[in-house]
């Protein structure tokens, strides 16, 4: 792409339309903008417009594609193309400081963010001149520009508060000293010094502050793997300033921090050696009237939130994120006080919740905040300790939990309306739904109708905190490490749990609402075969939900839910009908189709996984529909996505596992094909797991004469790897194929293929692979794989026994041995750092593993061998009977004695000599 006008105006123009709501609209504009990414001059032209454009939305959006462009593209990884050219890596250098810097706020963020990333890959040894280039503009007096110095140069030393102490770290750290040092402590002096200046500007101290805060990150920063010299010899200078900054008590600083304060209080209040400032019972009553009593209303902010921001509400609430909020940090602080004075403090509020329940029975319309304040007082003193997973999981035994629940919690979920005070409503539930492992399991059966009801509330946070109740309780475990609440107690309820399950769903507020979809998937999963006769509802409900949200989807967790909710109903549905799965398939095919074809890429990988379930749950040939759909699934371009690679692979595995006859029949010509995914999958550090897995199945179960002319360039292939970079991963997977292809093929053809590569490749591989690294191979499928797989080596293979491969045998059958006897060998050696596959760079839609469509395991070896220690001897005693003598000369002569008798133990087992 040329830097012309007529590209900037292009660029212009899709910019605008990736911001239009309607997908038709905004999607052909994100498929044009990945489609010339790969283009030179790209990001050139990118941070043209957002240095020249006129509009001010078009340069935030192009601050936000080039920042996500770099991060997806600047890092280069082994095996992979470089996908930034050189030349717009040296101008992006060279302009993108001194551009950040005279950007706007909003602008420069994004700019400071992209430096970072460009800096972790590049500074210092590619990008020398960035600290002087950055130290240079202290000099400018404004604090924009400073500003944004400091924040970058922030986001590019905080790693150097978790490294590993490495040579590589103190050289970088000593070469940002030399150059950093000095200028930030002159620029910390000067800051102080203004503040002096300007103690009666308001907005200019502001700006001051915000830079010291900067500064003193960075002092931590440089300061944290060791004390280095330069700041040692200037300690005065810093320890001076901070000692003034924390004794500073400037009007203008001041803000209405009540929560902080409070939160204070509480970290105070927990520590032993301050305990004695707590223990006058004066003192106690006067936090707890003064301090807590008070910050535990019902603020009107608070009833703001929970009718018009509703979604924030219950994150803050649910999830914990309100921790700067009065409320919380006046929980917190009756918590901290029961460290040491649970019983008075108990005492003290219990009389203050039994008056403000008082005053709510006088006039509840008027007076429901002090029955909210009572709760959550109770809540706070109740709780001891608490997890996200199980509620309260340590609690206060002077509050009766039991008690409060049947007089006070129970009366409000009972009564005939579900709209009538919310917010007590969305109590009592939060009350359920924290103390359900202090209330007892009777308690809990009877709360389910009553929150079943309250699916239907009006309240975004009454059904939603229903929702999330239901499906908390449904995972608590009883004995025997089963659920709690068993299938057979929901059977009453099951219609009606379903019907307003899916009701809340259509509510104002929650089309998307992910705590509803997660109770759908975990009533699923409780109820099994009694959600059967509801299915055809269900689905059609979950397809029209699926084709709604693939049109725009933004609730990552709710489609994650609504995927499994699909993969349960297929599962528990097939498990008792398999024919059931053409009704399914027909069901949601053409809503696949749709998300295929309009290249949803956050589905993609979804819909693989669902249609792989359905593919392997058929028993006899793969359907045409599914053949119609497999050359597609080759195309290079899905391939190109992290994020569809292991889906894809396993769909791949179905298609052979299920129809490999068709293929190789149907889709001969596909065969070339499928070689040329793993030849890619095969290159990659990260991918060539997959490979493999994709390898072992066209092995196992293709026709043998439709894989024959290509088996020797596929272990050419996995040879050229193999020397250009072994990893421990790609050896143990080459281990597991190799014995594979030995079951397969037999012993002979395994010999006979390696040494027509190269002559004595055969002893080679056993010498130098499958000898030293067999005690590597982890699974146990994959140990059974190279347990069988050996042994064929060692007794159906002539060679084995009368060329120079001889030599090998004996030292074979003890890694054999080894493998089954010795821990296995989970070392990895130091000069191997390569990218995990969570660790690919950039901004891939990631995988998503749905955990209802799992692939049940799979062993090739199957029922043909039981036990690999007895099928060791049984083909032993086989082998010496066509050879005498010769077996047990070779075990007398040169096996070590603990594997010889490991060795006898199996013969035992078998029954079986050798001769």
């Amino acid at each position: 792409m040329e830097l012309s006008d007529a590209n900037l105006q292009t660029l212009t123009e899709y910019l605008k339309k990736t911001l239009d709501p309607d997908p038709a609209v905004r999607r052909p504009a994100e498929k044009f903008l990945e489609s010339v990414e790969g283009s030179q001059n790209y990001p050139l032209l990118l941070l043209t417009l957002l240095e020249k454009s006129q509009e001010n939305v078009i340069k935030v959006c192009a601050s936000v594609t080039f920042k996500n462009y770099i991060k997806r593209n600047w890092r280069i990884v082994e095996d992979e193309p470089n996908k930034i050219c050189e030349s717009d890596r040296i101008a992006i250098k060279a302009n993108i400081v001194p551009l950040m810097l005279s950007s706007p706020e909003q602008i420069q963020k994004q700019l400071s963010d992209a430096i970072s990333i460009i800096g972790r890959e590049d500074f210092p040894q590619k990008w020398p001149d960035l600290l002087t280039e950055m130290v240079n503009r202290f000099q400018s007096g404004d604090f924009h520009v400073i500003n944004g110095v400091l924040r970058t140069a922030h986001s590019l030393f905080k790693r150097y508060r978790h490294e590993f102490k490495s040579n590589e770290l103190w050289t970088e750290i000593k070469l940002v000293l030399d150059a950093f040092a000095l200028p930030l402590t002159n620029l910390f002096k000067a800051t102080i010094e203004l503040c002096s200046t300007h103690a009666n500007d308001a907005s200019a101290l502001k700006v001051l502050f915000s830079s010291l805060i900067l500064i003193a990150k960075l002092f931590y920063s440089l300061n944290f793997q060791d004390l280095p010299e330069f700041f040692e010899d200037n300690m005065e200078t810093w320890m001076t300033n901070f000692h003034s900054l924390l004794t500073l008590d400037n009007k203008l600083l001041q803000t209405d921090l009540v929560s902080n304060a409070i939160q204070f209080l509480a970290s105070v209040c927990e520590r032993p050696h301050y305990k004695h400032l707590f223990e006058d019972q004066n003192t106690l009553t006067s936090i707890c009237e003064k301090v807590i009593v008070p910050n535990m209303e019902f603020r009107a902010a608070d009833e703001e939130a929970f009718e018009d921001n509703s979604e924030e509400y219950i994150r803050r609430d649910l999830e914990g994120s309100d921790i700067d909020t009065r409320r919380r940090a006046a929980c917190d602080l009756v918590r901290g006080l029961c460290k040491f004075f649970e019983g008075p403090v108990t005492g003290i509020f219990s009389g203050y919740v039994n008056s403000m329940l008082q005053e709510y029975a006088k006039n509840p319309s008027v007076n429901w905040k002090h029955k909210d304040a009572a709760i959550y007082l109770v809540t706070s003193l109740a709780s001891k300790a608490q997890t996200q997973k199980h509620g309260i999981t340590q609690a206060n035994e002077l509050v009766n939990l039991t008690e409060f629940f049947v007089n006070h919690i129970q009366p409000d979920l009972k009564s005939a309306s579900v709209n009538e005070f919310p917010v007590l409503k969305a109590d009592g539930i939060k009350y359920i739904m924290i103390f359900r492992n202090q209330v007892s399991k009777e308690q809990l059966l009877v709360s389910i109708p009553l929150l079943i009801n309250h699916l239907q509330a009006e309240s975004i946070v009454v059904h939603t905190y229903a929702a999330h109740a239901l499906e908390r309780l449904f995972t608590m475990r009883g004995t025997n490490n089963t659920t709690l609440i068993t299938a057979a107690e929901m059977v009453p309820f099951v219609e009606v749990l379903l019907t307003n399950l899916f009701k809340a769903l259509t509510l104002p507020g929650s089309s998307e609402n992910e705590y509803i979809m997660k109770a759908i998937m975990r009533s699923f999963s409780l109820l099994q075969e009694s959600i059967i006769p509801y299915i055809p509802s269900v689905i059609t409900q979950l397809t029209q939900k699926l084709l709604a949200v693939s049109k725009n989807p933004s609730k990552p967790h709710f489609n994650h839910y609504m995927f499994e909710s699909i993969c349960l109903s297929i599962r528990i549905t097939c498990k008792a009908n398999p024919d059931a799965v053409g009704s399914f398939e027909e069901a949601l095919f053409m809503v696949f189709t749709e998300i295929l074809q309009n290249d949803v890429q956050e589905f993609i990988p979804y819909v693989f996984q669902v249609m792989s379930l359905l593919l392997e749950m058929h028993k006899n040939e793969i359907p045409s529909s599914y053949m119609a759909l497999f050359p597609h699934l080759l195309q290079p371009v899905l391939w190109e996505r992290t994020g569809n690679i292991p889906p894809l692979v396993r769909l791949l595995q179905a298609y052979l596992e299920r129809g490999a006859n068709t293929i190789a029949s149907a889709a001969a010509d596909k065969i070339p094909g499928l070689l040329g995914v793993f030849q890619k999958l095969i290159a990659s550090k990260a991918n060539d797991h997959q490979g493999f897995y994709l390898l072992n199945s066209i092995i196992e179960h293709m026709p043998p004469e439709s894989v024959d002319q290509y088996r020797k360039q596929i272990f050419i292939l996995l040879f050229q790897r193999l020397q250009n970079s072994k990893t421990t991963k790609f050896i143990k997977s080459f281990l597991v194929f190799i014995n594979l292809y030995c079951i397969k093929y037999g012993a002979l053809a395994l010999q006979e293929i390696f040494d027509s590569i190269q002559p004595k490749m055969f002893g080679m591989v056993l010498e130098k692979i499958i000898i030293p690294e067999i005690q590597k191979v982890s699974g146990q499928v994959e140990k059974k794989i190279c347990a069988v797989g050996i042994t064929k080596i060692l007794t159906e293979c002539p060679p084995m026994m009368d060329t120079e491969y001889t030599k090998l045998w004996t030292p074979l059958l003890q890694a054999l041995i080894g493998l089954f006897e010795l821990p296995e060998d989970d070392t990895i050696p130091d000069e191997e750092h390569f990218i995990d596959i969570e660790d690919t760079p950039g901004y891939q839609t990631a995988f998503s593993q749905l955990a209802f469509a799992g692939k049940k395991e799979h062993d090739p070896v199957g029922q043909m061998v039981n036990n690999p220690r007895i099928h060791l001897a049984q083909s032993l005693h086989k082998l010496s009977t066509a050879c005498p003598g010769r077996v047990p000369s070779m075990l007398s002569t040169s096996l070590n004695a603990e594997a010889l008798q490991y060795l006898q133990g199996y013969l035992q087992a078998a029954s079986v000599t050798l001769l």
